[in-house]
């Protein structure tokens, strides 16, 4: 295959594939309000909430706690994700994986989205500062404010290093979770937060390059879309080493045993080899295993930093 200045894959999913927002259209007004806060990626966000509260308590926390904290991240994320489709409502239409989303296609009016959004964020930081601290509530706040201001109304339409940038919000909810149990942030969710910030783009960038014609035509300077697709694996690369970088230095800061060493190492030097073989085989079909890996990395090292602490 050339390459030329832009990656030269196919910018529609076959048939059964998944990406963020590309499901159907919801055939309910429940349905419809819940696809605007985007579960998939909450689910995404709490999946490294939960062992980072692990890590904070060394050992299981208040299931009470657990359970608030993850109620007000999701309402918390849920009302940034509705806050980011109201924004985008305009070039949803223009992009193939996102056309179905509700405001799109009429089954709920951007007012309507954008007062549940604002009472879902109400709403997060009333159950995180009642349930939980007055920490935590304020971190899931401005987790909003920054993706919503940063990333949705400035850096995304301007910058190709937007999810560089504006992804940080998505490394939030790991300081929502230390903050839910020590009141207090220390240098290990720091630690965590720099690993999920060097996470986002490899994992977003991925997905970008199966879409680059989406972004191209929604006029959106995704990294995949306007530059070389060398230039982009090399930066996926980049960012994949900080992150492991990260998920490493967390074994000493942290007093991690041999269970999560062991999947830092493997899981890292899978990842990095999914973007090596990625810039060997630029194809669409890659570039969607490195973002189903990218999920699987999350899932598996989080789920092993618990079973380290509990174990």
């Amino acid at each position: 295959m050339a390459v030329g200045s832009r990656p030269l894959v196919p910018s529609r999913l076959a048939p059964g594939g998944v990406a963020h927002g590309s499901r159907k259209p919801a055939t309910s007004k429940v349905g419809s309000y819940i696809a605007l806060t985007k579960p998939r990626i909450i689910e995404l966000l709490l999946i490294t909430t939960v062992p980072t509260m692990v890590l904070a308590e060394g050992g299981w926390p208040s299931t009470w706690l657990v359970i608030i904290t993850l109620i007000g991240g999701t309402l918390a994320a849920g009302g940034a994700n509705a806050i980011n489709m109201y924004v985008d409502r305009d070039i949803d239409r223009l992009m193939e994986r996102t056309r179905n989303r509700p405001l799109v296609t009429g089954a709920i009016g951007p007012r309507q989205a954008l007062v549940f959004a604002l009472c879902l964020e109400v709403a997060a930081f009333v159950v995180l500062w009642a349930g939980a601290n007055l920490l935590s509530a304020v971190l899931a706040l401005s987790a909003t404010a920054f993706y919503v201001g940063v990333y949705t109304l400035w850096l995304k339409r301007t910058s190709r290093q937007n999810i560089v940038i504006g992804g940080a919000a998505g490394a939030v909810p790991v300081l929502v979770g230390w903050s839910a149990v020590t009141g207090s942030l220390s240098l290990t969710p720091w630690v965590l937060f720099g690993a999920m910030f060097f996470w986002t783009p490899p994992h977003f960038w991925a997905l970008a390059i199966k879409y680059a014609d989406d972004y191209r035509a929604a006029n959106v300077p995704m990294l995949p879309a306007v530059v070389p697709f060398e230039h982009a694996v090399r930066q996926m690369i980049g960012h994949t080493i900080a992150m492991i970088v990260c998920t490493l230095l967390l074994i000493p800061v942290a007093d991690l045993g041999l269970i999560y060493s062991v999947a830092a190492v493997v899981l890292g030097a899978g990842f990095l080899a999914s973007t090596i073989v990625l810039a060997k085989r630029p194809t669409a079909a890659m570039s969607m295993r490195v973002f189903g890996f990218s999920i699987t990395y999350v899932t598996v090292l989080f789920g092993a930093m618990t079973l380290d602490v509990l174990l």
